[in-house]
């Protein structure tokens, strides 16, 4: 990309535009599949007694796969130029297995639906690290807030969309089959939506396929001519190694797995928690279906509150919003108090993702991205890991649901105190000396 370019120049805002419709795509994963109608789907018709303890385990296993995986596969990219390459892959295995969540119809089919689930996450988690490994490369410094927040404000209205026309198929449908039970009816069109989501992620990834160009390689002298495998591991162990020479990038991975612990717990648990308390089908997709459109604009003003206030004071705020919903769901008992806690969510959510991942863009260098986008994932990992296994713990344990949802605010709280370590500053004068050392490989 050319330096001049602005950010209002027509070949520019292609790239970006393309470059965000990867979120319209994948976005139909988080809603559908780990947010609102897998879970409920889970629940209702395929999971023999608490569901909770279950859909948490699988979750954490799934992205753990994924969070070892991703470091190395990073490296590798960065050197071998081949992000675009391991994201398509990554999204093959996601679509796929999401593909054929559609022949999971019943109990006996338990470990199936459970297997597809975190081959799905892997694929979704895998595609997600070189799809943000391309932030540094597509849009300017200046542009980064701005270009992730508007990245996930897209994601939002495509899950949006996509959950909306679900939800009509499930409540809607049925009333269409007249030869078939309500219930069966009603499964086969949850199935169908299921299904739905690998065509719409498979279509709307196409543009960043056709625009988006593979960023150049960049090697050490002594890298040139080695295997690929081989300078990832290298690479992977010296990033762990001096990882801490990247003190504030380093401070940063830490703060960003202990607050986004309580963050993904709420994702991927929200809809199995409100349905063992007893909410209903309609009440949980319909708190999921609001929660894709709210969110959307006040993604995008928390990338502007970001370029303003900064981003550490943008996520912090956002993270004691997340501590008093947290608070407040340990006492929800009325389908009012399901939808302003998903209000609440809602004006957060997107902010807080967002400006994480465009403010771990500015303190890594461009040569790395991928590699530094893998350690990023392995924090961002461990928050479908971490919480949503001590919630399952909790709840099994203590037999009581609400207990797991009120050990999310100490994640909260951690999180808000230890952001305020990060030198911002310091970290991108680091990240850019460290690319001085670097040259293209052609």
């Amino acid at each position: 990309m050319n330096p001049s370019q602005s950010f209002e120049d027509q070949s520019y805002k292609r790239v970006i535009r393309a470059w965000t419709m990867y979120d319209w795509a994948n976005s139909a994963f988080a809603t559908t599949i780990m947010g609102a109608i897998l879970p409920t789907y889970f629940a209702t018709y395929i999971a023999s007694g608490n569901s909770v303890p279950i859909w948490g385990y699988a979750v954490a296993i799934g992205s753990l796969i994924a969070a070892l995986l991703s470091p190395i596969l990073g490296g590798i990219a960065d050197f071998r130029a081949s992000k675009k390459l391991f994201l398509g892959i990554f999204a093959a295995l996601g679509i796929i297995s999401t593909a054929l969540l559609f022949f999971v119809s019943g109990p006996e089919q338990q470990t199936l639906c459970i297997v597809l689930y975190i081959l799905g996450t892997i694929g979704f988690a895998g595609s997600l690290v070189f799809y943000d490994s391309l932030l540094p490369h597509v849009a300017k410094p200046e542009d980064m807030d701005k270009v992730s927040s508007r990245g996930y404000a897209v994601g939002y209205i495509g899950g949006g969309v996509l959950l909306l026309i679900n939800v009509l198929m499930i409540f809607l449908g049925p009333n269409l089959l007249t030869n078939m039970t309500n219930e069966a009816a009603t499964q086969l069109m949850m199935r169908l939506s299921l299904a739905s989501v690998a065509i719409w992620w498979a279509v709307f990834s196409i543009p960043l396929f056709r625009r988006v160009k593979e960023p150049a390689a960049m090697a050490e002298k002594q890298e040139i001519g080695k295997n690929g495998i081989t300078v990832s591991l290298q690479r992977l162990g010296k990033a762990f190694r001096e990882i801490r020479d990247y003190q504030d990038l380093f401070w940063f991975l830490l703060t960003f797995l202990v607050y986004s612990n309580g963050i993904g717990t709420i994702i991927t648990m929200a809809a199995g928690f409100a349905t063992d308390l007893g909410f209903s089908t309609m009440t949980v997709l319909g708190t999921f279906l609001m929660v894709q459109f709210v969110a959307a604009p006040f993604a995008l003003l928390f990338g502007r509150l970001g370029s303003k206030l900064g981003n550490k004071k943008a996520i912090s705020i956002s993270l004691v919003i997340y501590t008093l919903v947290a608070i407040i769901g340990f006492f929800m008992t009325k389908d009012w108090h399901m939808f302003a806690l998903g209000f609440g969510v809602a004006t957060v959510q997107g902010g807080s993702q967002a400006l994480s991942r465009s403010l771990i863009g500015k303190l890594m260098p461009k040569s790395k991205t991928a590699e530094f986008y893998g350690l990023f994932s392995v924090s961002e990992k461990f928050n479908t890991i971490i919480g949503p296994a001590i919630m399952a713990l909790v709840t099994q344990l203590t037999g009581n649901v609400r207990l797991g949802i009120i050990s999310l605010v100490i994640f909260f709280i951690a999180g808000i105190l230890m952001l305020q370590k990060v030198d911002l500053e310091r970290g991108a004068r680091k990240a850019k000396a460290e690319d001085e050392l670097m040259i293209v490989v052609e």
